[in-house]
């Protein structure tokens, strides 16, 4: 690939570099440059520009991500689109992320063009979740570096996710006299919990004496009601192979894998199994719903991975999960955005929300689907409004229009400032210049939602929040969904001079476009950002909405 200042008149089929501005139009960086391009260059006073030309064998930067993309599936995994060169892999399942260190390595040396970013090994995965990006770095790769990470990717499974088994979990709780029973009840909240989340189920739990023959019998009846999994919550912590519940394991017919771990907090743990089934001493700090141990052993046991000995051992790198004296602050207390040491702490930057809830809604006429009712007897605006004051996005300004009054009703007492536009039958244009006269100055950047889009979550918008940068270049922040975009889409404030531009039933994506080098795009773990609810028929397929 050639690089660098090209004459107009041979930058034909080349890629551009660095956005252009034109009067009327904007070349996008990465835009191949065709004959109407040039012209418009041309127009412009320009002579040349900033462009990478192909040579033979070069494979265009989209070409080789999806061909990366796509020698990376496997079972359980699919990609996005390719776009500037990157793809996105993602989980078919919820499960547990396996992946190759070694494999992956061997790739991102190959050559500086290529690269591959996973999430960290055994990762707990949910349907659809990123697992991984691929991210090919100038605007094209040379066809044999191409076919030489081909062939590496082929040669091996870079990752892989084991899909969670529904699994039968039965729990043993042991007794000794003063035990509080609050303490009982933590640790069977905290085993539920865990075992939910990873698609399993609780047999009703036994309680019985701290006593070796007790607990046996216990496990007996639990293997009897069908338990995939046994589990020993001991009153007493175990200390030794030979403690009340290991033995209890032994007594039972089974066998002692191996005890002890080098995670912290999760060090006192024994793992047995009685025939095929696996069987746990718990540690103490099972009873918290804080990540320990015990947590990486179930998901690997849920996941239908091994857990032995050598499993364990492998475990100590990045076990240190216990707080300790020297930490300035607890994980816990910590902010979320610690500094570096060294480092002047980061003020958090204030974003704002805007709700758009001003519309007409022609297409669900006669109804406003704004005040369509879900199961529950909630406005559709109150849910969206709902899940934004979830998020850390503040304040929450409510655009209101059409039946304005009905639909400030619907959302009184919940702390919202509402904003109305006067001038709404004019379009979506009139609806955000509202709600950006309504901004604080102290707002660095804004979200602008959509009241017919109840389904994106806080913890969605939280997502947006968090990679909105505007001195890292991330001053548009997009989600999409499989490479889709979708909305809300969040702003920094210097757009707001373009978009108080703006007329007619437009809104400001366009003005992504424009601004393409400040756009950052966050892959969403499912289709929320995609689904608005403005015609009857997609009314239908709402959850909570369908049937009324």
């Amino acid at each position: 690939m050639i690089f660098g200042p090209t004459r107009l008149d041979d930058a034909q089929g080349a890629v551009l570099a660095h956005t252009q501005r034109l009067a009327g139009r904007v070349l996008k960086k990465g835009t191949v440059l065709d004959a109407e391009a040039i012209a418009a260059l041309r127009e412009a006073g320009k002579r040349e520009v900033i462009a990478a030309r192909l040579e033979p064998g070069d494979v265009p930067e989209n070409e080789a991500a999806h061909r990366l993309g796509e020698a990376l599936l496997a079972p359980l995994l699919a990609r996005s689109r390719a776009a500037t060169g990157r793809v996105n892999i993602l989980a078919d399942s919820a499960g547990l992320l396996v992946v190759d260190a070694a494999l992956v390595d061997r790739l991102n040396a190959i050559d500086e063009s290529v690269t591959l970013a996973t999430l960290p090994n055994h990762t707990p995965v949910t349907a659809r979740e990123m697992l991984a990006t691929v991210k090919v770095i100038p605007f094209a790769v040379p066809g044999l570096v191409l076919q030489v990470a081909e062939a590496v990717l082929r040669g091996g499974t870079a990752m892989q996710v084991h899909p969670f088994r529904p699994l039968k979990v039965g729990l043993v709780l042991t007794e000794l006299p003063g035990l509080k029973e609050s303490i009982m009840e933590g640790a069977i909240e905290a085993t539920t919990e865990r075992v939910l989340g990873l698609t399993g189920s609780m047999l009703p739990p036994e309680r019985c004496r701290h006593d070796e023959a007790a607990i046996a019998e216990a496990l007996a009846r639990l293997q009897k009601a069908g338990a995939e999994l046994l589990l020993i919550a001991g009153a007493s912590a175990v200390v030794d192979r030979r403690d009340a519940g290991p033995a209890a394991i032994i007594r039972a017919g089974g066998r002692i894998v191996h005890f002890g771990m080098p995670v912290d907090p999760g060090n006192l743990i024994c793992l047995g199994r009685i025939g095929e089934t696996p069987a746990l001493v718990l540690p103490g700090c099972a009873r918290s719903p804080k990540l320990n141990g015990f947590d990486w052993v179930l998901q690997r046991l849920f996941a239908g991975l091994p857990v032995g000995r050598s499993e364990v051992a492998g475990m100590g790198v990045g076990g240190l999960l216990k707080e300790i004296e020297l930490r300035p602050l607890p994980r816990e207390a910590a902010p979320r955005n610690a500094p570096a040491p060294g480092k002047a702490p980061r003020r958090p930057r204030q974003v704002a929300a805007l709700v758009l809830a001003a519309g007409r809604s022609r297409r669900m006429a006669p109804l406003n689907k704004l005040l369509v009712e879900d199961r529950a007897g909630r406005p559709m605006v109150a849910r969206v409004v709902a899940n934004v004051l979830d998020s850390r996005a503040r304040p929450v300004v409510v655009v209101t229009g059409h039946e304005r009054a009905r639909v400030e009703e619907a959302l009184q007492g919940k702390g919202v400032i509402f904003a109305e536009a006067e001038d709404y039958a004019e379009g979506l244009s009139a609806s955000l210049k509202a709600g950006l006269a309504a901004l604080p100055p102290e707002a660095e950047g804004f979200i602008v939602c959509l009241g017919d889009m109840p389904l994106v979550t806080g913890a969605m918008l939280d997502r947006m929040l968090a990679a909105f940068d505007p001195e890292e270049g991330r001053a548009i922040v997009m989600p999409t969904f499989r490479g889709k975009q979708g909305n809300p889409m969040l702003w920094s404030r210097e757009f707001i001079p373009e978009m108080l531009e703006l007329t007619g039933d437009v809104g400001a994506r366009h003005l992504a476009g424009r601004h393409a080098e400040r756009v950052v795009e966050v892959e969403m773990g499912d289709d929320a950002v995609l689904r608005d609810f403005d015609t009857p028929e997609a009314l239908q397929t709402a959850p909570d909405f369908a049937g009324r």
